[in-house]
């Protein structure tokens, strides 16, 4: 399979066949950077891991060249972490157990254009050979411009697939910020059943960005702690580790702009809250 940019990486661990075990993905995510799969897509990973029919594969969109860097990487050049920040994705996979791993290679100043034609080229040509059942992504709610770019490229990929083509379930994960403040009849709490070590685990394979100046393998697992347990205040926890999610569907179904999908949840969320804070009327 070739995309569009020469760099791009097409791997299956173990030595099997990319191409093969890219459709017999049942579980899809993709993500800007490596390692937002590891945070946006571990419920599908977890689901994955070690199970005899299920098989997760994922996709990173950038070279990951812009990324933070301190400590060992401080002066580590653009095109050295590039390579690196490939091969710590490669080792995610193999220690995921991921069915395969795609890392398109687009810089990320190309996201950020209006033109994301060969973006979409790319992604269409992934999903109609994926055909996943549950594909997970960026949501719009996120504060990282080139997740939202990513996203974007996604939708548009999306809508070019005749709705046969289409997964049944499409998620929009959190990463750069959290999506607690969604009305709880809009949220999709996605347990992640795998061992407690799994997910910290994965993303200390990125030790460009662990050991230079982002512990993403503490956070992003206390979020997942801490979205089970402050779900609902009046009930037992239903997991242990949670990701929130938008069902992501109806931008497909009514093929609505993510702004058009974003808007009423926006609405709604600060009409509860000035709501919580108004008095009852007293009764007559």
């Amino acid at each position: 399979m070739n995309f569009s940019q020469s760099s791009a990486d097409f791997f299956a661990p173990a030595g099997a066949d990319p191409l093969s075990a890219l459709s017999s993905s049942t579980h899809l995510g993709i993500g800007a950077h490596a390692d937002d799969l590891e945070i946006l897509a571990f419920p599908g990973i977890a689901t994955c891991f070690q199970h005899p029919k299920n098989r997760f594969s994922g996709v990173v969109v950038t070279n990951g060249a812009g990324a933070p860097r301190s400590g060992p990487f401080a002066k580590t050049t653009d095109a050295e972490l590039i390579e690196i920040r490939k091969k710590e994705q490669r080792k995610a996979a193999e220690l995921g157990h991921y069915a395969s791993v795609i890392q398109l290679a687009h810089p990320s100043a190309a996201l950020l254009q209006n033109d994301r034609s060969p973006i979409v080229a790319d992604l269409v040509k992934i999903l109609e050979t994926a055909r996943p059942q549950v594909l997970y992504l960026h949501n719009p709610a996120d504060r990282h411009p080139t997740h939202i770019a990513v996203l974007l490229a996604c939708i548009e990929a999306l809508q070019k697939l005749p709705s046969s083509a289409q997964p049944q379930e499409v998620y929009g994960c959190e990463v750069w910020g959290d999506l607690d403040w969604v009305p709880s009849t809009q949220i999709v709490p996605l347990s992640c059943a795998a061992p407690e070590t799994l997910g910290p685990s994965l993303l200390r394979c990125f030790q460009s960005q662990v050991e230079g100046g982002k512990r993403y393998d503490r956070a992003a697992q206390g979020r997942r702690y801490a979205q089970a347990t402050f779900a609902n205040p009046t009930q037992p926890d239903s997991a242990q580790e949670v990701v929130l999610a938008l069902d992501l569907r109806p931008l497909l179904q009514n093929k609505i702009s993510p702004a058009e999908f974003l808007s009423p949840i926006l609405d709604r969320f600060r009409a509860e809250t000035l709501a919580r804070l108004t008095p009852a009327a007293a009764p007559a």
